[in-house]
């Protein structure tokens, strides 16, 4: 497999170290000489001199003949049209990374059907959702969306308050835009029948249109609920993104932020949320936020040396529980010394995104849910593949559950009464243990078999 990074910054490196482990050929572009050099003396790979918008550069790399294309320079700009070039020029998949969130809005522009890129990555917000699901609260917020943002997963925890307890998924109701694909109960998970009782102590991922959702959600939150209330030092991106998972009356939400300029911006941009200006690292400022009285403290700067202060001084203030950004792996080791309960790696978050990018076959790509217990792909439909043999519900496809399908420029949830096509591309949501027999229905020529 021959992969093209666009960028060699902190990313670029981290990503090229990866796929070098996984027996990945790779080629990075770069504008610096001196950063080129670096990284040939670091790692096993090529280099090439050149600005990630020009093709003689790309075609140097070789994109022509790339499984994938990454392009993560510190630029939005240059990573749209370098990922847009590569894949006009052969590349199979293209990645762009970006920090401003219009890119990512495709209620008001859809830029990456525009540009032809395969998907728009944000590596704040992978870790802001990395951090939410950290929090181990019963709050039902995204997990991430597919289908070019079209569909949402979402994950639930069933409290015995909740107006859904008792009550088969038949007689949920649900709109046609919306599936529950999983559920976790006291026997594991498993995709559920219509006839399943929603218990108290389930987990219960859905996965729909976005608008449908929300209505959704008032049927498996609790009727009476304690709020948690969150403090989170830093309101950069993946503050903001953060602060925005859990701007729900389940939270309650304080951004402590040093800049007064940044501090009106997330002002006009949350919602529920209290933006103070403030500097974290400072046990006084710490104090005057109420850290002491706070269920969850979150240290999302942009320092691992400040988080690691900030989170060991609140924690000392009596804050219940801390979590903390930590880029650099050989402070792992100092975290639980401290009192920090949990640690998130932005690098291997991406990591995590990067191998389920990198898979043969069909998967476009993959991403767990439920604690590891299932499997979230976006899968290509194929010339040959046995689950374009007829209706889904004539298929009776038990191995997983096609969720949705992408077809053209719409996006619709899957019905029974749908019939897959070549040039598809379909979210399903498939159990662990059961990858080889779900990917068999998307294997081409007929490969695969229908047990």
């Amino acid at each position: 497999m021959h992969a093209v990074i666009l960028g060699a910054g902190t990313v670029g490196r981290s990503i090229a170290d990866l796929l070098v482990q996984q027996d990945v050929n790779v080629c990075i572009v770069d504008e610096q000489r001196d950063v080129l050099n670096r990284v040939e003396e670091q790692l096993d790979v090529q280099t090439v001199l050149g600005s990630a918008c020009e093709s003689i550069p790309l075609f140097q790399a070789g994109v022509q003949n790339a499984e994938i294309c990454l392009a993560v320079t510190s630029r939005d700009e240059v990573n749209l049209v370098g990922a847009s070039l590569s894949k006009v020029m052969g590349a199979k998949t293209t990645v762009a990374r970006v920090f401003n969130p219009a890119y990512r809005d495709f209620s008001t522009f859809d830029y990456q059907r525009h540009f032809g890129i395969d998907r728009l990555l944000s590596l704040e917000k992978l870790t802001a959702l990395e951090l939410a699901k950290g929090l181990r609260a019963p709050g039902l917020f995204a997990v991430e969306s597919f289908a070019r943002g079209g569909v949402e997963v979402l994950e639930v925890g069933v409290d015995q308050r909740s107006a859904a307890v008792g009550r088969s998924i038949r007689d949920l109701n649900l709109p046609a835009t919306v599936r529950i694909g999983l559920l976790v109960g006291n026997k594991g998970p498993s995709v559920p029948t219509a006839d399943e009782v929603i218990q108290p102590g389930d987990r219960v991922t859905l996965i729909g249109k976005s608008t449908a959702l929300e209505d959704v959600k008032s049927q498996f939150e609790a009727r009476t609920h304690r709020t948690m209330s969150v403090i989170i030092a830093g309101g950069g991106e993946i503050g903001f993104h953060l602060a925005k998972l859990l701007d729900s009356r389940r939270y309650r939400v304080v951004v402590l932020e040093a800049d007064q300029e940044r501090c009106q911006l997330l002002g006009s941009r949350l919602e529920s949320v209290t933006v103070l200006a403030g500097d974290a690292t400072n046990q006084n400022e710490l104090e005057e936020a109420r850290v002491s009285s706070v269920d969850v403290f979150v240290a999302a700067m942009g320092r691992d040396e400040d988080n690691i202060i900030c989170g060991a001084e609140a924690k000392e203030l009596g804050a219940s529980r801390i979590i903390s950004i930590v880029r650099r792996p050989d402070y792992v080791n100092v975290l639980e010394k401290i009192g920090i309960d949990l640690a998130v790696s932005p690098r291997e978050v991406m990591a995590g995104e990067i191998v389920g990018m990198i898979q043969t076959g069909p998967i476009a790509r993959q991403s767990s849910i439920a604690g590891g217990a299932a499997q979230v792909w976006e899968v290509e439909v194929r010339e040959g593949a046995p689950c374009t043999a007829g209706a889904l519900r004539d298929l009776q496809i038990k191995d997983c559950l096609i969720a949705a399908i992408v077809r053209e420029e719409y996006v619709e949830v899957a019905s029974g009464d749908d019939q897959l096509r070549v040039g598809d591309s379909v979210v399903v949501i498939v159990q662990k243990g059961q990858e080889a027999a779900a990917l068999k229905w998307f294997a081409a020529n007929g490969q695969g078999s229908r047990s």
